[in-house]
């Protein structure tokens, strides 16, 4: 469903949630092994997240990436959308171009609701969120 950027970008923004702060920041090539993503891939990806102010960086040799309180309440289809747009999200399963509500495919009315469904629990639910249920064990990212 999501794309390979998108998901190593909701994997990077969770690893920050729970290792990083404005004081602790974490480097590129620090983040890129435990999530298991190449380092120059991961490394424009959260460009484009900083980018959007979904994440936070600072340059220098105490710098690096992290998330601050304010990143930490962006909802977690903020950072789908920062990546594929809101397009993506409702485009059709078939890759028609033409197809919407009023023309719409043989698969159409079957996704749109639960689809609709998702983007609303992306929308409710916060970084910090994902964050608390890893930490707390209710989840498990292995980072």
């Amino acid at each position: 469903m999501f794309s390979k950027s998108v998901k190593y970008a909701l994997k990077a923004v969770l690893f920050l949630a729970v290792n990083s702060n404005d004081k602790k920041k974490v480097m590129v090539k620090d983040l890129a092994k435990p999530i298991n993503v190449p380092q120059a891939y991961i490394a424009k990806v959260l460009q484009e997240l900083s980018k959007q102010k979904i994440i936070s960086s600072t340059r220098g040799p105490k710098g690096g990436v992290f998330l601050d309180e304010k990143n930490r309440e962006q909802s977690l289809v903020s950072i789908i959308y920062a990546i594929e747009g809101e397009k993506k999200m409702t485009h059709c399963l078939l890759n028609l171009k033409k197809c919407n509500l009023a023309k719409p495919c043989p698969l159409h009315h079957l996704a749109n609701p639960s689809r609709e469904e998702l983007i609303k629990t992306l929308k409710n639910k916060t970084i910090n969120d994902l964050a608390m249920d890893i930490k707390s064990g209710r989840s498990f990212l292995p980072i």
